[in-house]
């Protein structure tokens, strides 16, 4: 294990990239040290306190980055890879948890200000998310079961900016290369008692690739009232409108000779420019959330949720109408007392999600509906019960013991085809009731330094559309995987609390693994085969290397004193040994392969610059090793460094005018490489190239009432 990589390692952004807040007082001691508090598991401790792996990004680490897609950004985090196949086709891996993926986000459990945002079926339609309504990421990597449910890779906390005091309006514009053109409007209000905030995103791309062009629109409205000293009360409205098109993958010698091309068609089959594949999609989602307290001691907070979306893909062979409804809601009920004299937190609550689908398949005549294929009616329920106890021990020990019980049901029954006879099947599975539970242990030594361990286990079932290809076969033999995680990790600081460094080492061992494969017509299949060993490590440190002094409350502009300026820098590094364990192909034993789709090294690093007058800069450079493409591990992706800067000037005149100039640029050696690459994939298609140099350029300009 490279462990010599560490002393490369002199910053690292998600410990500095959390706004610094005053941590509540806990009952066993107050904290005087300023730092972050995460929700992590339910607990909602500061994040030295969490026995837990857990990355976290807010709004002033995301605008470090290109304002159109949150890949840079998240990537920062150590173990966290967003990939994105096509503009906007987003594909979320946690500590190697897209081998079953090949596109969309699937094994990770994603939410959206507390509201369950992967549906009942197990997808993620994470590319609804434009980066400007992102105002705070918490990425909790691994097994998190005990308190979330069905999935192994881990959880995602998606949440909206919080509303400062008083009223604003704002608009801002974006340009740049491959014709991005992006707009946003906001207009937010807040009293003592109520805020209230709405957004709009307009992006529009012509695209890197032939073939690549992309629409999208969002709104978002975020209402959050107390109603009483008991009572609060929040409603989220989030409706997308998002078109983008598909250009496929590319061979090698496709891809060396022209990354820009679109998938070409052959003799016997026609490409991606023909078939006219896209991806199209109008979703709406509404989550209202209840919260009491009861006392001091005991509150309770519930979540409702409906949501309704119709999608359109056409691709090589078949053109799929998807329309779909969901509602669901969760609760949680939190009770704080004492025992021996010492605090014992308790947790209890249930989610319940239910899902029906309508999807028809025609074949695909050029970008419109042929003759229909096949129409199915799908129906999902799933839900599960937990329970966690937190309690101190002595010596500044911490006990977190937790455990769900969870319940999934397919009901697929076919109306009508003509790939597959009238009632072929009336398919429903119930997979067996499992129970995830999770022991950690956290030791404090004094508030700059935390030591932990943990052990997890967790499941995740095959979704709707791993059971369900659309070859209109049925995969009904498919098992859910199932895996136990092995942690243990330790935060601090040092040099007066300048420097703030994060380390972890894992094992976690995955049963039932889920790989996939393409078929000649471009449709993945999949099936379970042995075992997967995912061993690693990582690391993240960051520090000032020069602090100014606090600007001045009356005469600060883009910073307040609260917002210190100066020089910072970050890194973090992420080490991977992910193999397969016992793999029966069918062929030679793959037994020790590495794990296809994951590379053994990652690393993130920059600089964050800010002055008193307004300006700034953030240079910043990532890379990644070479990464196999198939389960032989007899094709393999090139390693790349990619570097790229974002800066500009931001200041607030008079109090009340905002305004934020700004410029970028994105692979600033124009490398060429595939940032998501298909997996398994026929023909040797496995290449997704990325975006080429890039430069943008935009204005935000707000007025503060």
């Amino acid at each position: 294990m490279p462990y010599r990589f560490l002393l490369l390692l002199l910053l690292g952004q998600p410990l500095l990239a959390v706004r610094a807040q005053t941590a509540p007082a806990d009952t066993a001691r107050d904290v005087a040290l300023p730092e972050a508090t995460v929700t992590g598991y339910g607990q909602r401790l500061p994040l030295r306190r969490t026995a837990a792996a857990i990355g976290v990004l807010d709004a002033r680490a995301i605008q470090q980055f290109n304002p159109a897609a949150l890949t840079q950004a998240v990537n920062t985090l150590p173990g966290v890879r967003l990939e994105e196949r096509a503009t906007a086709s987003y594909r979320l891996s946690i500590r190697g948890s897209t081998l079953r993926s090949p596109f969309g986000v699937r094994n990770v459990k994603v939410y959206y200000n507390g509201i369950p945002f992967t549906e009942a079926g197990g997808s993620t339609p994470l590319n609804l998310l434009d980066p400007a309504f992102i105002g705070r990421l918490e990425m909790l990597k691994g097994p998190a079961g005990s308190v979330y449910g069905a999935g192994t890779g881990g959880v995602a906390l998606f949440g909206t900016p919080e509303v400062a005091a008083g009223s604003r309006v704002a608009a801002g514009a974006t340009v740049g290369s491959y014709g991005l053109r992006r707009s946003t409007l906001t207009a937010e209000t807040s009293s003592a008692t109520s805020s209230v905030r709405a957004q709009y995103a307009h992006q529009e791309l012509d695209g890197y690739r032939q073939q690549s062009a992309l629409q999208r629109d969002v709104f978002a409205l975020d209402l959050r009232t107390v109603a009483s000293p008991k009572t609060t009360l929040a409603a989220h409205l989030l409706y997308a409108d998002i078109s983008y098109q598909l250009p496929g993958g590319l061979t090698r010698a496709q891809f060396e000779a022209d990354p820009r091309q679109a998938r070409p068609g052959t003799a016997t089959a026609p490409g991606t420019v023909a078939q006219q594949a896209f991806y199209a999609s109008r979703t709406g989602l509404l989550g209202l959330t209840h919260g009491y307290a009861f006392t001091d001691r005991l509150d309770v907070q519930t979540t409702l949720y409906g949501s309704g979306t119709a999608i359109r893909t056409p691709y090589l062979v078949d053109y799929e109408r998807n329309t779909g409804l969901g509602l669901g809601g969760r609760t949680a009920l939190s009770y704080r007392t004492a025992l021996a004299g010492r605090v014992l937190r308790l947790q209890g609550g249930a989610e319940y999600q239910a899902g029906f689908t309508n999807g028809r398949s025609y074949q695909n005549n050029g970008g419109t509906p042929g003759p229909l294929r096949y129409d199915d009616e799908i129906t999902t329920t799933t839900g599960f019960v937990f329970a966690q106890a937190d309690y101190s021990l002595p010596a500044d020990l911490l006990l977190t013991v937790a455990a769900s019980y969870n319940r999934l049901r397919y009901g697929i029954g076919r109306v009508s085809g003509v790939a597959t006879p009238v009632g072929s099947y009336q398919f429903g599975r119930s997979f067996r009731p499992e129970v995830s539970p999770r022991v950690a242990l956290l030791k404090e030594f004094g508030l700059n330094l935390s030591v932990y361990a943990s052990v997890s286990t967790g499941f995740s079932p095959p979704t709707i559309d791993e059971i369900r290809p659309s070859d209109a076969s049925l995969n009904g033999d498919l098992q859910a995987e199932r895996g136990t995680s092995y942690e243990v990790g330790t935060r601090g600081q040092l040099l007066g609390q300048r420097l703030r460094y994060e380390l972890n080492v894992f094992d976690f061992e995955l049963r039932e693994t889920i790989v996939s494969s393409t078929t000649d017509q471009g449709i993945v299949v999949f099936r379970n085969t042995g075992r997967t060993h995912q061993r690693g490590l990582e690391a993240a440190l960051s520090g000032w290397l020069w602090q100014a002094a606090a600007v001045p409350a009356a005469t600060a502009g883009p910073t307040t004193a609260a917002e210190p300026t100066g020089l910072r820098a970050w890194a973090s590094y992420a080490y991977n040994d992910f193999r397969f364990g016992s793999y029966p192909s069918g062929g030679p034993d793959l037994a020790g392969n590495r794990l296809t789709g994951t590379a053994p090294h990652t690393l993130s690093a920059g600089l964050d610059f800010s002055e008193p007058h307004g300006f700034y800069v953030s240079p910043n450079l990532s890379h990644q090793a070479r990464v196999v493409l198939n389960d032989a591990n007899t094709a393999e992706a090139p390693g790349y460094w990619v570097f790229g800067a974002r800066g500009g000037w931001r200041r607030t005149f008079s109090g009340h005018l905002e305004t934020n100039l700004y410029a970028g640029l994105d692979n600033a050696t124009d490398r060429r490489y595939s940032l998501g690459s298909d997996l398994n994939a026929f023909g040797g298609r496995y290449f997704q190239p990325a975006p080429g140099r890039a430069w943008y350029a935009g204005a935000t300009v707000g007025w503060r009432f």
